[in-house]
């Protein structure tokens, strides 16, 4: 249902001929992270990247497959069961993707600057894909998966 809703607000921001020519990204954590997945898949051509945090992308099943869109995994170190969720994950991916593994981060992000870690991910990944073409490349310790 979430999906639904995400995709519907996708179809209202392209037919607003304010928001029409934009580049689109979607961030989900959790649960939310399939939705975005799966909203993802169906507007192959809008959306212009996806970033999970601490999520479970696995949830999005066969729409993995369909995500063109350039996507971004980003889980706790210490999350050492959704990390195994998110690798299956990344395999199913056929789009530009990374696993990028926050140390000593878990589920919540809730240590000292593990949050902070992962928004400036998450920043950097939407400068990138969404900005015009001159935009800085993404920078860090990561598993990069093509």
């Amino acid at each position: 249902m979430l999906a639904r809703r995400l995709a519907g607000a996708t179809d209202w921001l392209i037919r607003d001929p304010s928001t029409g020519g934009l580049r689109i990204g979607y961030f989900g954590a959790s649960t939310g992270a399939a939705a975005a997945l799966i909203a993802a898949a169906e507007h192959p051509e809008r959306v212009a990247a996806v970033v999970s945090r601490g999520g479970r992308p696995d949830l999005a099943g066969v729409a993995l497959g369909r995500v063109r869109a350039p996507t971004l995994l980003i889980v706790g170190g210490d999350d050492v069961v959704v990390i195994a969720l998110n690798e299956d994950a990344l395999h199913s991916l056929r789009c530009e993707k990374r696993l990028q593994i926050v140390p000593g981060a878990t589920h919540l992000f809730e240590e000292p600057g593990t949050l902070e870690w992962a928004a400036q991910l998450a920043r950097d990944w939407f400068v990138h894909y969404l900005a015009p073409a001159a935009a800085p490349a993404v920078a860090g310790h990561e598993k990069v998966m093509r």
